[in-house]
């Protein structure tokens, strides 16, 4: 497995593969790599030749300092990790790397950023439309993977794709949870223990909300039925709550005509949690 921890050295990794005829996938992490990322890994694998993996704590996607300071950084165990999985490469830049001195250049999707949790996190997707442009463009991969729980971030590397016209394959991959349900995140080891207890609240209300839709349950019933699970749970304070449609992300209203995302976010603490699931009536 190659190491490239300059931009140089990861185009010529990169591009060697590609000499050989092979189609390359990408995942893009921040670290703290955790069964959902090895998801991820395992897909690029089934879907390419060679995978290469990056490892950048983005400082542009963090609204609060003090947050990009607490993120976990296991750099070792995460090396150790991507070469047992049989990962070809992986780029870990510096910030200074990836943004020069002087920077000024940002990419931004300007309507689909600002809605839902991109109005609880100002600035957030606009950080990571920017830092993926960078990286699709270091790397120049065939294919690269994401994880649908952050459903909204895959939707705006999608229209930056299309809208750039970015010559690379876009991918979901389900949400791998933990056996209470629990969406993995590399933000669930920073939970204290009553909080990290309490953060299955969150797929409890998803499931609720999905067998009422089932049942005919309209929209706004769907909204209520979540509130009412999360206010339940003392230690879950809801940050957002958006019922969309998957194509261009439409508030829903009414009778379910067809399939909804619903984006789910609440705080444990001072812990961020988000989950997602797509429903059908």
């Amino acid at each position: 497995m190659e190491i490239c921890r300059t931009i140089t050295a990861c185009r010529a990794a990169a591009a060697g593969f590609r000499a050989t005829g092979a189609r390359v996938g990408l995942v893009t992490t921040m670290g703290a790599l955790h069964a959902g990322h090895m998801a991820l890994i395992e897909a690029a694998k089934a879907g390419s030749d060679r995978v290469v993996a990056t490892i950048f704590v983005n400082p542009t996607q963090f609204g609060d300092p003090a947050d990009l300071d607490a993120y976990p950084r296991r750099e070792a165990d995460d090396l150790a990790k991507l070469k047992a999985a049989g990962v070809d490469a992986v780029f870990i830049p510096e910030a200074s790397e990836i943004y020069p001195e002087g920077d000024e250049t940002i990419v931004e999707t300007t309507r689909l950023a600002g809605l839902y949790h991109g109005a609880v996190r100002p600035g957030h997707f606009r950080g990571v439309a920017t830092v993926v442009a960078r990286l699709f463009n270091i790397v120049q991969a065939d294919a690269a993977w994401f994880g649908e729980k952050d459903y909204q971030q895959l939707a705006v590397i999608r229209r930056m794709v299309r809208d750039l016209h970015f010559p690379i394959e876009i991918n979901g991959v389900p949400t791998v949870r933990e056996p209470d349900g629990l969406a993995l995140s590399s933000r669930n080891a920073r939970l204290a223990p009553e909080d990290r207890a309490a953060a299955p609240v969150l797929h409890r209300a998803l499931l609720a909300a999905d067998a009422a839709a089932k049942q005919g349950a309209t929209a706004e019933a769907l909204d209520r039925i979540i509130r009412d699970t999360l206010a339940a749970e003392p230690r879950a304070v809801l940050a957002g709550l958006d019922i969309v449609e998957p194509e261009g992300f439409a508030r829903a209203t009414g009778p379910l005509t067809g399939p909804v995302a619903i984006m789910l976010s609440a705080t444990f603490g001072d812990i961020l949690l988000l989950d997602q699931k797509e429903i059908r009536p």
